[in-house]
């Protein structure tokens, strides 16, 4: 459920879009406040995913009052005015809407700031799944990545090699498995035990115990060819050679 709080000056306005969030089961409301200020303790003691913010509010405009926010939930604001469009983008929101507000449109919004809330649940939960080897001492001999709506158990001793895709990575495994994750390939580095996996490229990881032959400027794994980027050759053959 995403965990959503309502901010207008308007006593009406609050029940239109208290009563467009009971209609949409995907929606917790958690909050329903006039002033800007008075949602402060809230977002301070509780996690809240989303805010729907009127603009034109006394005291703190809903614009001032996004700039004070440290952890900001996806915000949808909601105004009369269509003049702050540009502003409310600037400062990176999810959508806009323009009274007075339809159901239709209420959930095209809602829709597309789910979307993102997905992506970022999923993330988070990935980065708790993955078990950081700081200590060398420490054998960790497996991992968990959250793919498919599913938290899958991944065994260091099952990878070959791991291909970044921007902010996506193919794990490719000896079940000749594709395992595709949103993560940063930087991270993921940071996350395996360095013997047996090495970056040799900007764009792979390899597992240093699946490697067969070296072709080149290349290492040969499962019949893939892997490049050895320059920058990462002097170590990638200072762990092959110990």
């Amino acid at each position: 459920m995403i965990k959503c709080a309502i901010i207008d000056d308007e006593s009406l306005a609050i029940r239109l879009l208290a009563d467009y969030v009971q209609k949409t089961p995907t929606l917790e409301l958690v909050g329903k406040f006039n002033k800007a200020t008075q949602a402060l303790p809230l977002l301070q003691k509780e996690e809240v995913d989303l805010l729907f913010l009127d603009i034109e509010m006394p005291d703190l405009t809903g614009l001032e009052f996004i700039k004070l926010l440290k952890n900001k939930p996806l915000v949808i604001l909601t105004t009369a005015y269509s003049q702050y469009a540009i502003d409310g983008f600037d400062l990176d929101v999810s959508d806009y809407l323009l009274k007075p507000i339809t159901f239709e449109r209420f959930l095209k919004a809602v829709n597309k700031a789910s979307e993102v809330w997905q992506l970022k649940k999923g993330k988070a939960e990935q980065e708790q799944s993955i078990s950081v080897v700081k200590d060398k001492e420490v054998k960790k001999e497996y991992f968990w990545v959250k793919t498919d709506q599913k938290l899958l158990k991944v065994f260091f001793k099952d990878m070959l090699y791991i291909e970044g895709l921007k902010e996506y990575v193919s794990i490719y495994t000896v079940h000749n498995q594709r395992i595709i994750i949103l993560e940063a390939l930087k991270n993921l580095e940071e996350s395996l035990p360095c013997p047996p996996f090495v970056r040799c490229h900007k764009s792979y990881i390899v597992c240093l115990d699946k490697v067969v032959a070296i072709v080149d400027n290349h290492l040969e794994i499962n019949k893939k060819l892997i490049p050895i980027g320059a920058s990462y050759k002097e170590r990638v053959r200072e762990l092959i050679e110990r």
